[in-house]
């Protein structure tokens, strides 16, 4: 008996092969576990229809997110955080603060699992952070790492010089 695979099956095949079985292998295992439905006329063309929906669906999705990727490319972030002597900061920069920023800019679609901070950041400069967005595209999210006034820094600006 032909067969349709619905399911990747690791001694058959991959999903859409079309095998030949035995049929009590077919009629007994393969189609009332849904791994595989007799390959039919019609059954071969809904399944074509699937693929090709399914085609669809993911090239839609790879140019929406090649879009979102040269938006994010083009609008670096800052984020400002409380810092220590010679740009040193508090603590570290982390995926969980650039995912937070990027929300407030309107990114809803972004996992935050997604981005990749390469190093720690842990010092007032320029990073490039990568942000995952589909199969095979990614994003370099440039992020900028200010320093925050902190008030021992603004007494010591503030005082008038003697003379």
């Amino acid at each position: 008996m032909k067969v349709l695979l619905k399911k990747d099956h690791e001694l058959l095949g991959a999903a859409g092969d079309i095998k030949e079985v035995k049929d009590g292998y077919a009629r007994n295992y393969l189609i009332p576990h849904g791994i595989a439905t007799p390959a039919t006329p019609s059954n071969l063309k809904s399944y074509e229809e699937v693929k090709r929906q399914k085609s669809r669906k993911i090239e839609r999705e790879t140019k929406d997110a090649q879009v979102i990727a040269s938006r994010l490319e083009s609008n670096p972030i800052t984020i400002t955080v409380k810092t220590a002597e010679e740009g040193k900061i508090y603590g570290s920069v982390t995926a969980q603060m650039i995912y937070d920023i990027l929300i407030e800019k309107g990114y809803q679609t972004i996992d935050r699992k997604k981005i990749v901070v390469p190093e720690h950041i842990k010092s007032v400069g320029e990073y490039e952070v990568e942000v995952k967005l589909y199969t095979g595209v990614a994003a370099k999210l440039k992020v900028t790492v200010e320093g925050e006034k902190t008030e021992e820094t603004a007494e010591t600006a503030e005082e008038p010089k003697s003379e």
